[in-house]
């Protein structure tokens, strides 16, 4: 008998039915679901889902995956896919019969039969060869997958339509705007990317699309064993205005040539990472990225890799065998190379290139980069904070890499001379390049001390360098007096150099009119603390210039100083250079700074004869044969190592007047041209399009707050003394202008004794701004 209770069930169920058919005008059905469309990538098909707007994001992805497992343990795809293949060969294909099941694990389908313990693992009863390869072709044709079970854990929901991750699995379908017209798709969150890495290689790596910019940089960077990231980012690939258009196959044809086999595997990818040389089994940890208990991962001598950092990178051609290849420096093989690299003809040119800069703020998915896009990987803060050599010889390889295809490419202005320098260390890094990956350089022959060593490593840590001689007790602040020209550039100006007597006391310059005066009231006096140090050297034109950018109330006054002589000038640019920092010449780097221009310009000088120069030898000169041994061991010592000349070629990069500043097209508030700003890792700067001389420069530590108006893509900065800037940025979206200036401020926060991961939290509300 039936009760009433099972009555009313009954027809509620008949009314739920009834109601599950009917649909509204709006799309609805009547029991308030409607149909949400997802596209899932690996299977390259479309699944609708019956939902309401109270189901969360996480509850979607559940019935999608539970309704994509019940359609492979059905085995709905495998039996269809087979059926076809079968019909290619017969020419028939019974659509009421070709799919007949006869027992458990056993399906019938023409000529062939699964056969198997259960559904879940069928296999071929009677396999064809010719069969097998027709359904393998029609799966990777469909885009199929057949197996039963997949991890879907990398999954996550993408709307195309607002280019945004629904990676909030809490919030609802209502709660993200989500109705029955939306196409979601199902993808994997890692996918393929190429990289060109800063020495022109191209390397495939897996990263994180849903990540923002910032955290896949970090992971990227993570498992090039490359510390400090937050220096480096992501930039669009620059096309060459003056060469046509060419086929995208021309174009990958080319970057091939450079290619690096990967993929590497970023952490958190959700696949395992392989191992390569001899020693299996361990898989390679970065360290911390302020870590004060790092072991030694390099050779700072020569920068090799140490034995125990065999096993970095996954299985990839990458490396060959050698896992510090990309601590390698591999020089040009022929001048076609260089040829055909992009080269900015003008300051507008370079200007254009930083308009490719990806926001660190947001995805890759969200600025429309593609699976397996090329993307520049490259240094964008141009603040390279604690460059150790034990730690960073890919980093400083890498920088080094960077740094040489700038000045090849005149990316950056360099004198004939510097160029020549320049060379001539490419030439020495090459050699010894080639040297140590043949042969190793066996440094046993040293004989150095532990505790010296240990001393000499503390003292280039916390000084920057080792100091040539010992100091002896100083109980008052050294002085520089000479005769020194000096000039205020000022526009339509006559006047050149004027000499003065010329005193450096503390962190001050007074220029006296004569040697006499010099206990009197000076004529001028400059207080350099704070200022922007710029040497301007000739070594052909005997010119030994320092420019001086000395910070006021309204800006920036710029005195040029000439020195007569090598000696005077290495002294008074040290000097400069010191009292910028707030430090006197009682500083016990004052010597090393000096010995380091005075070897930097040694390096300058040119052959003072140069059609004597003989016929190229093409035999190779052995030292050892030449030199007896007790000789060969006291000079060997004195030459530059490969990591020490890669440092020494990435100073003198950094010594270039136009080091380190990012130009950008704008048009300043109440200007009628365009005009150039350029952010440098301590200032802003106003310069001239044409000439890129500076009209106006405003350093940061005198910065109050800087503000953007989004509508009208207008920044805003304020300035001490109310000093008021405002710009537009014409050819560029003013929020890369922005990430510029909030990274440089959040690059100074850093310090040596912090032992802590980056603060990226600090780097968004710097940077993201309110879009």
């Amino acid at each position: 008998m039936v009760t009433p209770e099972e009555t009313i069930r009954a027809l509620k169920e008949e009314g739920t039915m009834a109601l599950d058919g009917i649909r509204m005008p709006d799309g609805c059905y009547a029991d308030g679901t409607w149909e949400l469309n997802v596209h899932v990538t690996d299977l390259n098909r479309d699944v609708t889902l019956r939902v309401t707007g109270e189901v969360h994001i996480g509850g979607v992805m559940l019935k999608l995956v539970e309704k994509l497992d019940e359609l492979s343990v059905t085995g709905e795809v495998v039996a269809l896919h087979w059926c076809k293949a079968v019909s290619k060969m017969t020419g028939v294909l019974n659509v009421k019969h070709s799919v007949g099941i006869t027992a458990v694990g056993q399906r019938e389908c023409g000529a062939g039969a699964w056969v198997g313990d259960s559904m879940q693992n069928p296999v071929a009863a009677h396999p064809t060869p010719e069969l097998d390869l027709l359904l393998a072709a029609s799966g990777a044709q469909s885009g199929v997958r057949t197996d039963v079970k997949k991890d879907w854990s990398d999954h996550a929901l993408w709307w195309e339509k607002k280019r945004t991750w629904l990676l909030k699995t809490h919030w609802t379908l209502d709660k993200y705007g989500i109705q029955a017209d939306a196409k979601l798709q199902f993808t994997p969150q890692h996918k393929l990317l190429r990289l060109q890495l800063p020495n022109m290689k191209y390397v495939k790596v897996k990263v994180n699309f849903s990540d923002r910019v910032f955290k896949a940089v970090s992971d990227i960077c993570k498992t090039f064993n490359i510390r400090h990231p937050e220096e480096l980012s992501l930039l669009r690939k620059p096309r060459d205005p003056t060469k046509k258009k060419k086929r995208k196959i021309d174009d990958q044809s080319e970057d091939e040539a450079l290619e690096l086999e990967g993929p590497l595997i970023t952490p958190g990818s959700g696949t395992d990472v392989l191992y390569i040389g001899p020693v299996k089994g361990s898989i390679y940890s970065s360290p911390g990225l302020y870590s004060k208990t790092m072991t030694p991962t390099y050779d700072s001598h020569d920068g090799s890799p140490l034995s125990p950092t065999s096993a970095w990178f996954g299985d990839s051609a990458l490396s060959e065998g050698n896992p510090g290849i990309l601590a390698v420096s591999q020089p040009i093989t022929s001048p076609e190379i260089l040829a055909k690299m992009y080269k900015p003809q003008a300051l507008l040119d370079k200007a254009k290139i930083n308009q490719g800069w990806l926001d660190s703020s947001r995805s890759l998915m969200e600025q429309d980069v593609k699976e397996n896009e090329a993307l520049l990987l490259r240094f964008k803060y141009y603040n390279f904070f604690d460059l150790n050599p034990k730690y960073d010889a890919i980093r400083i390889n890498q920088l080094y890499e960077q740094s040489k295809w700038a000045i090849l490419l005149e990316e950056i202005e360099c004198t004939e001379e510097e160029m020549m320098m320049f060379a001539a260390l490419q030439y020495h890094i090459n050699k010894l390049s080639i040297m140590s990956s043949e042969n190793h350089l066996n440094n046993s022959d040293k004989e150095v001390d532990e505790v010296d060593a240990a001393l000499s490593d503390l003292e280039i840590t916390l000084e920057g360098g080792k100091t040539s001689t010992i100091l002896g007790d100083i109980t008052s602040i050294p002085e520089l007096a000479d005769y020194i020209k000096v000039f205020k550039p000022k526009k339509l100006t006559l006047k050149g150099y004027k000499q003065y007597w010329c005193t450096f006391k503390d962190t001050s310059i007074s220029c006296y009119k004569s040697k006499d005066e010099s206990s009197g009231t000076p004529a001028h006096q400059m207080n350099l603390r704070g200022c922007e140090v710029t040497p301007d050297v000739n070594i052909s034109g005997q010119k030994f210039n320092i420019k001086l950018l000395i910070p006021v109330a309204d800006g920036m006054n710029e005195i040029w100083l000439r020195c007569d002589n090598e000696k005077q000038y290495a002294h008074w640019m040290a000097a400069c250079r010191l009292a910028s920092k707030g430090k006197t010449m009682a500083d016990s780097s004052y010597n090393l700074e000096v010995q380091n221009i005075l070897s930097f310009l040694k390096m300058q000088h040119l052959n003072p004869d140069p059609q004597l120069i003989p016929e190229q030898v093409t035999t190779d000169i052995n030292p050892e044969c030449l030199v007896s041994p007790r000789y060969l061991k006291k000079y060997k010592n004195k030459q530059m190592s490969l990591i020490e000349a890669k440092m020494r070629f990435i100073q003198a990069w950094q010594s270039l007047p136009e080091f380190g500043i990012t130009h950008f097209i704008a048009r300043f508030q109440g200007g009628k041209k365009e005009e150039l700003i350029g952010i440098a890792y301590n200032r802003l700067i106003r310069m001239d399009a044409s000439t890129g001389d500076a009209i106006k420069t405003w350093r940061f530590s005198n910065m109050k707050q800087w503000n953007v108006n989004w509508e009208i893509k207008m920044v805003t900065v304020e300035f001490a003394d109310d000093v008021r800037v405002s710009f537009i940025c014409t050819e560029v979206d003013c929020k890369v202008v922005h990430e510029f200036i909030g990274g440089y401020i959040f690059l100074s926060t850093r310090a040596k004794d912090q032992n802590e991961s980056l603060d990226e939290e600090m780097f968004y509300k710097l940077t993201s701004g309110w879009v």
